[in-house]
C-alpha cells in the first residue's frame, strides 16, 4: 500500500512517499481503508522530534482518521467490513497517512452520516480537546462564564459551539481575519486582541480562562486577573507553563488530549444533530503531505487540512 512515513526524526525532508506492507489486524483491532487523515500541529512536532511522544519508527503520521472498515481482528464485536468509521488513533503508533491503517477497536466509532466521510477525519482530536478543556478540566456548566483566548483556531471554534450549547456565556478573542467565523460559532462577546486591551474590554471576571494561543508568558500571566477568585486557568499550550494565582485560589490546568470513545461518539451525534460544525479548510492528496509539513515548519497552518490517499 502507499503511505507517507519517516525513518528518523528531523525536518520535512525525512518524510517519504512509497510502498509499505499492508498491515493485518490482530485481536481487538480493525483495519480501516482510509478516506482521509487530518493534519495536526502535533504531527509536525513528532516528526521534528521536539514533542515528547515515544513514537515507533518507522512512523506513519496522521492520528485522526476516517474511512471504511476493511478487515476485523479476532474478538471484535460491533463492527463489520464496510462500516464507515472515525478514530483518534494512539499517537505513538502508525497513523492514517496511508491507504490503510490499523486501529484498536476501542478507538473507533461510527462516522457522522451528515457530512462526507473524508471530512469527518477533521473531527476527533480537536473536538475532544475542546470538550476536555471546557468540561473535564474546566468544569463549566450552564450560567458560567468562559474567556477563550485564541478562539479563531479550529479548537476554539469547537469550544465556542460546545460551550454555547451547554449554556455557558462565551467571551472570545479573535483577530480581524477570524472574527466572522468566531461570531458564526456563537460567541456572545468578541474582543479584537490586535487593537484592544483584553482586561479593559471585559465586563466582569470569568469562571474559566481557556487559552489556545501561543502567547507570551508575561501576557498569559497578566490575563489571570480576568479569572474570579477560585476560578480556573486551562490551557492547551503544553509547551509553556499554565499560570494560576494561589493567593486567590485560581488553579492552573494544562490539557493534552486523551482518547475517549464515548465522548467521541457524543461529538458525532452532535454533528449529525446539526449542533456542531466540522471545519475543513483544505483537502490535499497524500503526496503533498511533505509540503504541508514544510509549511508547518515555517509557521502555523491555518484552519483544518485533511489528507486524502487517492
Amino acid at each position: 500500500m502507499k503511505a507517507i512515513q519517516f525513518q528518523e526524526v528531523g525536518g520535512p525532508e525525512v518524510l517519504t512517499y512509497g510502498e509499505i506492507e499492508q498491515p493485518t489486524p490482530a485481536a481487538g483491532q480493525v483495519r480501516v481503508r482510509v478516506a482521509a487523515s487530518a493534519f495536526n500541529a502535533a504531527d509536525n512536532g513528532m516528526r521534528a522530534g521536539f514533542l515528547p511522544i515515544p513514537i515507533e519508527l518507522p512512523h506513519v503520521p496522521g492520528y485522526d482518521v476516517s474511512g471504511t472498515i476493511d478487515a476485523v481482528g479476532d474478538g471484535v464485536d460491533g463492527f463489520a467490513e464496510g462500516d464507515p468509521v472515525i478514530a483518534f488513533l494512539p499517537m505513538e503508533r502508525n497513523g492514517g497517512a496511508a491507504e490503510y491503517v490499523i486501529a484498536p477497536a476501542d478507538a473507533v466509532v461510527a462516522a457522522p452520516t451528515s457530512i462526507p466521510l473524508a471530512d469527518a477525519a477533521a473531527l476527533p482530536s480537536v473536538a475532544l480537546t475542546a470538550w476536555q478543556a471546557l468540561f473535564d478540566e474546566g468544569g463549566l456548566e450552564a450560567g458560567r462564564r468562559v474567556l477563550i483566548v485564541g478562539a479563531g483556531g479550529v479548537v476554539g471554534k469547537y469550544a465556542i459551539q460546545l460551550a454555547e450549547r451547554a449554556g455557558v456565556h462565551v467571551i472570545a478573542t479573535a483577530s480581524p481575519r477570524s472574527v466572522d467565523a468566531v461570531r458564526a460559532a456563537g460567541a456572545d462577546q468578541i474582543i479584537d486582541h490586535t487593537d484592544t486591551d483584553l482586561l479593559s474590554a471585559l465586563d466582569g471576571q470569568v469562571d474559566v480562562l481557556l487559552n489556545l494561543a501561543p502567547i507570551e508568558p508575561e501576557q498569559f500571566a497578566g490575563y489571570v486577573a480576568a479569572v474570579r477568585d477560585g476560578g480556573l486557568v486551562v490551557s492547551t499550550t503544553a509547551f509553556m507553563t499554565t499560570p494560576g494565582d494561589d493567593t486567590r485560589g485560581v488553579q492552573a490546568r494544562t490539557v493534552f488530549v486523551l482518547p475517549n470513545r464515548d465522548r467521541l461518539a457524543q461529538l458525532v451525534s452532535l454533528v449529525d444533530d446539526g449542533a456542531l460544525t466540522v471545519e475543513v479548510t483544505r483537502r490535499i492528496p497524500l503526496t503533498e503531505l511533505p509540503a504541508l509539513h514544510a509549511e508547518a515548519s515555517t509557521g502555523r497552518v491555518p484552519g483544518k487540512v485533511i489528507v486524502v490517499p487517492a
